[in-house]
């Protein structure tokens, strides 16, 4: 992750006073790093990863970031199959950084997840500029997209495309 994403990340969590953050795609933890960073003092990070070993890395940085243990609670699965599971309306902030195919399906459970004002990212949109690339693309671009269009177009989300790192595509639910 790029320290411009990183610090807009940290920015966006700040800017919606976010107490209950979900990620998906907890990686080694630098995003979720950077989303503590911003969040309120009391606030907790819900981090989703089907590798249990990312997970691993991720809790022993929040340690060495000086994170109390109670900040975050990890939930080894797939994003499809945990998200269901989580509270209605009950975080702040959704940050998508997992299966780019899933992408479409992971807007839906943010909308369901997202309170009023909460805010949806998904990182790496740009695809490393194949998603304006007028050539043939692989799904995975498709799909990005979609997503782009699918959130451009929505009368429930007011949209913005941040220009960092690979592309922060952001989104605040009406």
């Amino acid at each position: 992750m790029s320290p411009s994403t990183g610090a807009a990340l940290r920015l966006l969590a700040a800017s919606v006073d976010a107490k209950a953050v979900a990620e998906i795609g907890t990686g080694c933890g630098v995003s979720g790093i950077h989303l503590l960073h911003g969040m309120r003092a009391d606030g907790v990070l819900t981090t989703v990863d089907p590798e249990p070993e990312h997970q691993q890395f991720a809790r022993q940085a929040f340690r060495v970031c000086g994170f109390a243990s109670n900040r975050a609670r990890f939930i080894p699965g797939r994003a499809l199959e945990v998200l269901p599971r989580l509270a209605d309306a009950g975080y702040d902030l959704v940050f998508c950084d997992g299966d780019r195919l899933e992408y479409s399906d992971y807007l839906a459970e943010s909308l369901r997840l997202l309170r009023p004002g909460g805010l949806v990212v998904f990182e790496g949109v740009f695809a490393n500029g194949r998603t304006v690339d007028s050539g043939p693309q692989p799904t995975e671009v498709l799909r990005l997209r979609e997503l782009l269009r699918t959130v451009r177009e929505s009368q429930e989300l007011i949209p913005s495309l941040l220009p960092v790192g690979d592309g922060l595509l952001c989104a605040v639910k009406r």
